[in-house]
């Protein structure tokens, strides 16, 4: 059985290396991605390298080159969005969560985020 595969879309360095070892040491296969641009081309990396789509993105809604959705939705267009995507965003506002979900996220979260919680959840999303 292959590890499960996730796709960290975070352009904070700090928070996108800590992610990445936590998934690492819990068995995940991890890519980092700090843009969008960089975000869409690991979706379609995972899903070239895997024949599959990646099993989870992380995706933070704040990016340099443009909205998180927007990740979403070009990978959503393309056939290589990741089987769960979940926003992670500093703005606790129900509108943001609504639009969100309407894009096609499984869930919002806050940051900052409990890596050991997040954890825990990713095992229920990678399933």
């Amino acid at each position: 059985m292959t590890s499960p595969y996730v796709v960290i879309v975070e352009d904070n360095e700090d928070s996108a290396t800590a992610l990445s070892i936590m998934f690492s040491t819990s068995g995940y296969r991890v890519t980092v991605a700090h843009t969008a641009t960089a975000a869409i081309a690991a979706c379609r990396a995972a899903s070239v390298d895997r024949g599959a789509v990646a099993d989870l993105m992380l995706l933070d809604l704040s990016l340099p080159d443009a909205d998180g959705l927007t990740v979403l939705a070009a990978a959503t267009a393309s056939g290589v969005a990741p089987r769960v995507t979940v926003a992670l965003t500093g703005h606790d506002d129900k509108q943001i969560a609504a639009a969100c979900r309407a894009a096609g996220c499984h869930d919002v979260l806050l940051k900052p985020v409990s890596l050991r919680h997040l954890i825990e959840q990713a095992k229920g999303w990678t399933k």
